[in-house]
Formats: C-alpha cells, sequence, structure tokens
C-alpha cells in the first residue's frame, strides 16, 4: 500500500464527507452547539448585554474627543473656564472604566461558561464513545479517537474563548460607527460607507474559500494524529519487522499534505488581511483630503473631523477581527461537525425499550437457527443451533476462522445475529439491558488488557467495590497470589502502561482474576491460556475446575490441554457443528477430527 492510499483509506472514514453532502452534518453541529449553550441561555443573554454596554462606551470616546476640541478648547484659548473641559475629560475617564469593567465582567463570565460547556462537551463524546458498539470501533481508529476529544474539542475552545466575543464586538462596531458617520457628516458619511460594498464581496469571498480550506485542515491533522498513534502504539512491531522507513514516508506524506492546507490558510489570510488594509487606509486618505478641504472652507469642524477619522479607524478595524473570527470559525465549525457526527452515530447494539429482568441467572445458552456474518461477503456462522445447559463447560475447538469466537462475542453481545437469536435462560439477549447481561456474562480475552493502576485495582475492575480479602482470594482461586506476593509492593504494585512492567502470563493471571471476581453465571475464556507458560497454565487448569464449577464456561483453545476441564467439546468448521460429545467420547471414536487433534497433540509433547 503506497502513502496515497494509506491516506486515501483514512479518507473514508464515515466523519470525512465531501463538501456537497456535509449540510446535515452542519444542521447536527449547530444543534449541538446550542444544546450546549441551552443551559447558560440568561447568562449569555446578560453578556450580550454587557458587550452592548462595553461598546457603546467604546464608541462615545471619539463625540467625547469631539465635544472636547470644537467646545472645550476654544474657550481656554480665549483665556476662558477650563470647566468645559474637565467635565469632557471626566466623562470620558468614566466612560473608559466603565468599559474596562464591562469587559472584565465579560471575558471572566464567558471563560467560565466556555470552560463548562467544553466540561460537558468532552463528558458527551467519551460517554457516547463508551456506549458505541465493537463494530464501531473496529472500523474507527485509535488516532480518529483521539483527534475528536483532543484536537476538534481544542479548536470550538478557541472559537468560545475569543470568537464570539470578536464576531460580536466587530458587528456591533461595524454597525455603530457606520450609523454615527453618516449621523455626524451626511455626505462624508456617505463616502466611506461607498467602499462597504467591496469589503462584504471580501468578506464572502474569504468566508467562502476559508470555509473548504478548513475542513481539509481538520481531516488533515486527524490524519496526522492516527499515524503517529498507530506507529507508537505499534512501536514493537515496527521495529520489530523495521518499518521505520516506510512509517516515515507515510507520516511524511500525510504530513505534507497538512503543511500543504495549512499554506492555503496563509495564503487566503495575505490576501484578504492586505485587501482591507488597503481599502481602509486609501478610504481614510480620501476623508482626509475632502475633510480637510471642507474643514477649510468652514463647512467642518476641527472635531468632528477628528471624530470621524476616528469612527472610521474602527469601521475598518472589525474587518480584520471578521477574518480572524472566520479563522477560528471554520476550524471549529469543521471540528464541531466531526463531533456532532459521533454523537450522531447509534449503538448497533443498544437496550430495549423494555428490558425484561432476570433475577437469578442459571446461565443456561441457547443458539436458535443463528444466521451471521461481518458483511454481504463474509457469512460466518450459516445456521447454527445450540443448547449449552446450565453448569456446563464447553470447549469450542476448530481452525481458525470456523467461527469460534464469533459464537463467544454474539453471547457476550458484542454483536447481534443477523438473524435467528442467542438466548440466556430462555430470553433472547436483545430483551436484556446491557448492564445486566455484562454482569452474567464474562469474556476474558488472550488481549488479557491491564489498565493503569495497581495490580489489585485490575483486579477488582468488574467490581470495584471488592476488599483486599476478596481480591487476594480471586488472584489465589487462579494462583496469582505466588507472584503478586513476590512483586516489590505486592498488590500494590503499579502495573504501568498497559501492564507492561508484567510478563504475558502475569497478564493474563491477573485477567483471569478479574474475571473470577466479577462471579459471572456465564464466563467466556478466548484463546484466555495462549500467553501462559507451562506452569502457570497448569496453575491455572488446577484452579479452573474449582472456579468454573456450578457456572456456565465456554472455553475456546488450540491447546488441548486446556480442553481437559471441558464437560463437553465442539469442533467446528465453517461455522457448523461437525463433532459434539464428551473428549473421552469424541477421542474413543478414533476417526474424528478432535481425536486427530488429540494425537497430533500428544505427538507434540512426545
Amino acid at each position: 500500500m503506497t502513502a496515497t492510499d494509506w491516506r486515501g483509506r483514512l479518507d473514508e472514514q464515515p466523519d470525512d464527507l465531501p463538501i456537497d453532502e456535509a449540510l446535515p452534518r452542519r444542521r447536527e453541529a449547530r444543534a449541538l452547539l446550542g444544546s450546549l449553550l441551552r443551559p447558560f441561555r440568561l447568562t449569555v443573554a446578560l453578556l450580550a448585554l454587557v458587550v452592548i454596554v462595553e461598546n457603546a462606551a467604546r464608541l462615545s470616546v471619539p463625540i467625547l474627543v469631539q465635544r472636547g476640541i470644537d467646545h472645550a478648547v476654544p474657550p481656554l484659548t480665549a483665556g476662558g473656564s477650563a470647566r468645559e473641559l474637565i467635565l469632557v475629560v471626566a466623562t470620558l475617564c468614566g466612560v473608559v472604566v466603565l468599559q474596562a469593567i464591562s469587559r472584565m465582567f465579560f471575558l471572566n463570565r464567558s471563560g467560565r461558561i466556555g470552560q463548562r460547556v467544553l466540561l460537558e462537551l468532552r463528558r458527551r463524546v467519551f460517554r457516547h464513545f463508551q456506549r458505541l458498539d465493537v463494530a464501531f470501533h473496529d472500523r474507527y481508529t485509535s488516532g480518529r479517537v483521539v483527534s475528536r476529544l483532543t484536537n476538534d474539542v481544542e479548536a470550538i475552545q478557541d472559537m468560545l474563548e475569543t470568537g464570539f466575543d470578536s464576531l460580536i464586538t466587530a458587528v456591533l462596531t461595524l454597525f455603530g460607527t457606520a450609523i454615527l458617520l453618516v449621523v455626524l457628516d451626511f455626505r462624508l458619511g456617505l463616502m466611506c460607507l461607498a467602499a462597504f460594498p467591496i469589503l462584504v464581496a471580501l468578506v464572502w469571498w474569504f468566508s467562502t474559500e476559508s470555509a473548504k480550506t478548513y475542513r481539509k485542515v481538520r481531516e488533515s491533522a486527524a490524519l496526522v494524529i492516527v499515524q503517529f498513534v498507530e506507529t507508537m502504539t505499534g512501536i514493537k512491531a515496527v521495529q520489530a519487522y523495521r518499518r521505520e522507513p516506510r512509517n516515515q514516508e507515510i507520516f511524511d506524506d500525510v504530513a505534507d499534505q497538512y503543511r500543504e492546507v495549512n499554506e492555503r490558510t496563509f495564503q487566503l489570510l495575505a490576501i484578504f488581511m492586505p485587501a482591507v488594509k488597503l481599502v481602509g487606509n486609501l478610504t481614510t486618505g480620501v476623508v482626509l483630503l475632502y475633510g480637510g478641504y471642507r474643514v477649510l472652507h468652514g463647512e467642518m469642524t476641527i472635531g468632528t473631523l477628528a471624530a470621524f477619522l476616528l469612527y472610521l479607524r474602527m469601521f475598518f478595524e472589525p474587518m480584520q477581527e471578521i477574518s480572524q473570527f472566520f479563522n477560528t470559525f471554520q476550524s471549529a465549525s469543521s471540528a464541531l461537525e466531526k463531533l456532532a457526527g459521533v454523537l450522531a452515530e447509534e449503538p448497533a447494539i443498544a437496550d430495549p425499550a423494555h428490558p425484561v429482568r432476570l433475577d437469578r441467572v442459571r446461565g443456561e445458552i441457547a443458539f436458535n437457527d443463528v444466521h451471521f456474518s461481518y458483511g454481504p461477503d463474509r457469512p460466518v456462522l450459516p445456521a447454527l443451533t445450540l443448547d449449552v445447559p446450565s453448569g456446563q463447560t464447553v470447549a469450542l475447538v476448530g481452525t481458525t476462522g470456523a467461527g469460534k469466537t464469533t459464537m463467544a462475542k454474539l453471547i457476550a453481545r458484542f454483536y447481534d445475529p443477523t438473524s435467528g437469536s442467542v438466548t440466556l435462560d430462555g430470553v433472547d439477549l436483545r430483551d436484556l439491558a446491557q448492564s445486566d447481561l455484562r454482569r452474567h456474562v464474562v469474556m476474558v480475552t488472550q488481549e488479557n488488557f491491564l489498565f493503569s493502576g495497581t495490580v489489585a485495582d485490575n483486579i477488582r475492575f468488574g467490581r470495584p467495590s471488592a476488599s483486599a480479602a476478596e481480591v487476594r482470594a480471586a488472584a489465589a482461586a487462579v494462583g496469582a497470589d505466588v507472584f503478586i506476593d513476590s512483586l516489590p509492593d505486592g498488590y500494590d504494585t503499579d502495573v504501568a502502561k498497559r501492564g507492561g512492567r508484567l510478563s504475558a502470563g502475569q497478564r493474563q493471571l491477573i485477567a483471569f482474576a478479574r474475571a473470577f471476581l466479577a462471579d459471572p453465571a456465564v464466563l467466556i475464556l478466548d484463546e484466555a491460556t495462549s500467553s501462559l507458560d507451562i506452569p502457570s497454565e497448569r496453575l491455572v487448569q488446577r484452579a479452573l475446575r474449582t472456579v468454573l464449577a456450578d457456572r456456565t464456561a465456554l472455553i475456546i483453545a488450540h491447546r488441548l490441554s486446556t480442553v481437559e476441564v471441558a464437560d463437553r467439546v465442539l469442533v467446528l468448521e465453517h461455522g457448523r457443528i461437525v463433532e459434539d460429545g464428551t473428549p473421552e467420547e469424541l477421542i474413543g471414536h478414533g476417526e474424528g477430527r478432535y481425536a486427530a487433534l488429540h494425537r497430533a497433540w500428544l505427538e507434540s509433547l512426545g
């Protein structure tokens, strides 16, 4: 796969829509932002009033300057009283203080609201990612998950902290100064406003182009994060297979794409901002020339001209702020669309409207004419019917792809059947609340994932309220207490990132202890002993006979030593059960698949 092909594959992720297909996503983004701000609508209304007061105070400064020049200074030059000038200056000071206080209040309260909105957004995204089904996480890369919760949330934070404030201030200043320019001098005001259509055209062009560019910026940023996260997550495999040069090539490609789209944003700014400044400076020059002419002929006072020039500067300043807002807004808008798209994803595995409650779970599992496929061309279980009585330990044996793990995932309801049903004590799993199902069905896989924290924290992961004595008892049941006691801090030893301080076998034993402490009615072991060495496996096998007693268990294993604890063996081939019986019965037949596997296993031991 070339670097470009890799980038194209990631571009097919569901959050990367073409521009002309993104309208529903934009509506979802606006709805998301509205729902986040709705609890603060009264405070937002108050802040809008504060901004109006602040801008009114700001816009009154040139009027006071005019008043001082035209009405307070002339009496002084004639030897008159300074009372008028002192009054103007005092008013000016009061206005400036009011503006400062309003600004402080706005920044303080808006900052609080912004942080609370971001807190709620992070909570929603994290909560929703946890609710989404396994199939979603199988196709949605971990790098994109990180990008959604960091890169995109930070873009929204920039908009909340500075964007809306800049936009509101710019709009109020723009329309306020436009009105005051016409009020101060009608003809000169109309001359200034003649530049307004040019400014509107520039803003429209910039907003249109930046919308396209910033969406590409967010997509390219996500690609960079995806490649970095996936490489660092799999760094052992990267180094083991000498993939560093190839991964560097792929990373260089996506990073170069990121550079290109960012350069495009600077090109847009390089055109827009100087163009606005050029229009502003030319207009100022025309006003100064025409206004100076009228002052010389007594048609305008010097104070009015000074105020006019101050207002004219205010009139063009918002265009710079609006351009900066568009930068922030387009980036945040694209981020909001992606987050809204994720939040709009409905879990394929959902709780029923009226879940059935199971007071006492026996653990009887049944597959009723179950068909399942991962896609149109990937059928796994063609028509599976199976009954597992409560308390029975069943071993699933077969070649890779036979459907063993798929059966386990269906029992744990990580997936739902394409047709047919899987039941627990006669109740369709789709009629049970997932929280109840997870309480009664626990699956231990060969991945044996450990979380950051102590050994005890990882054992009580499924039962946070478990006491220290219960944790120790669970560890002893699977034979993990021996190596745990030898650790530097025993059960309080930090396992480090993903259990990096422990061996694969030790991590697996802790995963067993975690499952045993949860005390489920149904326990699924999916290649759960594959990481154990022979002494550890023997310890676990002895513990299994005790722990699996009086509970239903499904064991998926290629090691036939693990199968010996089973009451019943199912041999699968292409999603169908081809042999069913006790280990002794299947071995005694001598001609079946399991018997052949058993002979091969014995020969490997010899």
